[in-house]
C-alpha cells in the first residue's frame, strides 16, 4: 500500500449507534491499526431534521467505551461537566463553535460539518463556474409532476434537467426575486464510470442512468453526497469504508472528484446486515442499537467480537471465533470481508458473551453485575444479609457457567433472595412413601448440621451428602433440592446449600419436614 492511510468514521448524530454504524467504525479502526494509518472522527450533522440532542457526546462515549481510540477529530471537552474521557490527546484543542461541550483536535478541522458551511458553498460555486453544477428552482410540486409523468411513461424517475436550460439572466432574475433553489450536480452522461471496490472488485455503471443529485439544499446546507466528498478531500482521506447501500452512489462521487481535479480515494463497501429471515436488519424485528445490547448485559468484548464477525472471518482454514480487540488489530484484513449479507444471529452473540463471562474473575463479575441486580425487584426487596458482597459472589460463582448475559443474574435463582413456596408433593422422588421422604429430609438435616460453619465449603458439603446418599442419590438429593429451592430445576442441592449458608439451609429443610 503506497499512500499513507487516513480513514474516518463519520456518523450522523441521530440518537443511537446502529450496529451497522458500529461495524463501520470497527472495521475502519482495525484497517487503520493494521496498516499503521490514522483514524479520525468527523461528525456529519447537516441533516437538521434528524439531529438528536447529545448524540455526538453519546457517539464519543461509545467509541471510548469500545476502545476504538482515534487521535484526531471531535472529543468531549475535558473541562466539560459531562466529560469522563480517559483520552489525553497531545495536539492543541480548538473549542467547537457549535457545541460548547466539545473540542476539536487536529490540523484538518473543523471536524463538524455544520461548522464548514462556507467551504461547501465555495466549492459548489466552483462547480457552477466550471459547468459541472447548476441552479435548480423546481418546486416540490414541479418534481412530483415530473415523477408522475415519468412513471406513467414507464421511465425511471430522475430529474429532467429543465433548469439546465435557464439562461444566466433568468437565473439572476430568479435569485434576485428570492426564489428558492438548490444546486445540482451535472452528471457526465456519456460512457461509463468504473472503480475498483476493495471488497467487491471491479464495478461499472452506465452514466446515462445516473441522476443529477442535489449538492446544496435550499436552506444553504450541503447534502451528505456533496459534503462527504469535499471533506474527504480536504482531510486527505485515502480510503472510505461504508455500507453497501452506497455502491450505486459512488460513481456520482467519483465524478465530483474528477470535476474538481482531485485524487479519488479507494472505496470498500461493507455487506448488508440481515435479519434471520434475510431481510435488511431493522428495529421492527429486534434491537439494532449497540446501547440496547449494553443495557441487556452483553460485555464489550463480546459485542466487538460479534460485530467483527458480521461479514468477516480470519480465513486460512482457521476455526477461531473468539478474538480480543488486540488480536483483531493484528489479523483483520479487508480481503477477508464478505460480499454477501451477514445474518445477525443472536444465538451467536449469546454464545460469545457466555464465553467472555466465563473468563471473568468473580470480582470482575461481581462489579459488572451490581447494576443488573439493582434493576430487579426480588433483589431490592430481599433481606440485607443476601445483598452482601460475600453472598452475591457465591450466587455468581454458581451462575457464571450458565449466564448468557448479565441481565440474567439471579433471574432463574430467585430462591436465593426470597422465601420459597411450593406444593409439598414436589418433595417426593418418584413413588417415595411419606416415611421415606421424612427419613430423607431428616438425614439431610443431620448431615448438614454436622458440618461446622468454618468448614461450610462446597467440596465438604458434596463429600458428606454423597457419603450418606450411597447408591440411592435421588432419594436424598431430590427432596433436598426442592426443600432448598422450591423448584424442580435449579443448581445442584449441594450448591444451593453452600450459597444459602448453614442456618438458612437447615431452616428450609425443617420447614419441609414439618410440611
Amino acid at each position: 500500500m503506497d499512500k499513507k492511510v487516513r480513514v474516518r468514521f463519520a456518523p450522523s448524530p441521530t440518537g443511537y449507534m446502529h450496529v451497522g454504524n458500529f461495524r463501520t467504525a470497527l472495521y475502519t479502526y482495525l484497517f487503520a491499526k493494521k496498516t499503521g494509518g490514522e483514524f479520525l472522527l468527523r461528525i456529519e450533522d447537516t441533516d437538521k431534521n434528524r439531529f438528536v440532542e447529545n448524540s455526538i457526546e453519546n457517539i464519543i462515549t461509545l467509541l471510548e467505551w469500545s476502545g476504538l481510540i482515534y487521535s484526531e477529530g471531535v472529543f468531549v471537552n475535558p473541562k466539560s461537566k459531562i466529560s469522563n474521557s480517559k483520552q489525553n490527546p497531545n495536539s492543541e484543542m480548538t473549542n467547537s463553535t457549535s457545541y460548547p461541550d466539545l473540542v476539536e483536535i487536529g490540523n484538518f478541522g473543523p471536524y463538524i460539518q455544520s461548522e464548514r458551511l462556507d467551504s461547501y458553498k465555495e466549492y459548489a460555486q466552483k462547480l457552477i463556474e466550471n459547468g459541472t453544477a447548476y441552479y435548480c428552482f423546481c418546486t416540490e410540486q414541479d418534481l412530483e409532476a415530473m415523477r408522475n409523468e415519468q412513471i406513467a411513461n414507464k421511465q425511471a424517475p430522475m430529474y429532467n434537467r429543465s433548469c439546465l436550460k435557464l439562461s444566466t439572466e433568468e437565473i439572476q432574475q430568479k435569485i434576485a426575486a428570492g426564489e428558492k433553489y438548490v444546486i445540482r450536480q451535472k452528471i457526465n452522461t456519456e460512457g461509463f464510470t468504473k472503480y475498483t471496490d476493495l471488497i467487491r472488485g471491479e464495478i461499472e455503471f452506465k452514466n446515462e442512468l445516473l441522476d443529477d443529485q442535489i449538492l446544496m439544499k435550499s436552506d444553504g446546507y450541503p447534502t451528505y453526497n456533496f459534503a462527504n466528498v469535499v471533506d474527504d478531500h480536504l482531510m486527505s482521506i485515502s480510503h472510505v469504508l461504508r455500507g453497501e447501500e452506497y455502491v450505486s452512489s459512488t460513481p456520482k462521487y467519483i465524478q465530483l472528484y474528477q470535476n474538481f481535479g482531485w485524487d479519488v480515494p479507494e472505496f470498500a463497501h461493507l455487506p448488508l446486515l440481515l435479519n434471520p429471515d434475510k431481510t435488511k436488519l431493522s428495529k421492527r424485528q429486534g434491537d439494532v442499537a449497540v446501547e440496547d445490547y449494553i443495557k441487556k448485559g452483553y460485555l464489550k468484548e463480546a459485542i466487538i467480537n460479534f460485530v467483527v464477525l458480521l461479514g468477516w472471518n480470519i480465513g486460512d482454514g482457521s476455526t477461531q471465533e473468539v478474538f480480543s480487540l488486540a488480536e483483531l488489530e493484528q489479523v483483520f484484513d479487508l480481503k477477508r470481508v464478505h460480499k454477501a449479507g451477514a445474518v445477525f444471529d443472536l444465538k451467536k452473540l449469546d454464545w460469545l458473551n457466555a464465553q467472555y463471562i466465563k473468563k471473568l474473575s468473580v470480582d470482575e463479575l461481581y462489579e459488572k453485575s451490581l447494576e443488573f441486580f439493582a434493576q430487579k425487584d426480588f433483589y431490592n426487596n430481599a433481606a440485607p444479609d443476601v445483598k452482601t458482597e460475600t453472598y452475591l459472589k457465591k450466587v455468581l460463582q454458581i451462575e457464571q457457567e450458565r449466564l448468557n448475559n448479565l441481565s440474567e443474574v439471579g433471574e432463574n435463582n430467585q430462591f436465593f433472595f426470597a422465601p420459597i413456596a411450593y406444593d409439598k408433593v414436589m418433595l417426593n422422588w418418584k413413588d417415595m412413601l411419606p416415611e421415606a421422604l421424612q427419613e430423607s429430609l431428616q438425614k439431610s438435616i443431620e448431615t448438614l448440621s454436622g458440618i461446622a460453619e468454618e468448614n461450610w465449603e462446597l467440596k465438604n458439603i458434596e463429600e458428606k451428602l454423597f457419603a450418606v446418599a450411597g447408591d440411592k442419590k435421588g432419594d436424598l438429593l431430590w427432596p433436598l433440592r426442592v426443600a432448598l429451592s422450591g423448584a424442580q430445576k435449579s443448581p445442584s442441592p449441594m450448591e444451593l446449600a453452600w450459597v444459602l449458608g448453614k442456618t438458612e439451609s437447615l431452616q428450609r429443610l425443617q420447614n419441609a419436614l414439618e410440611r
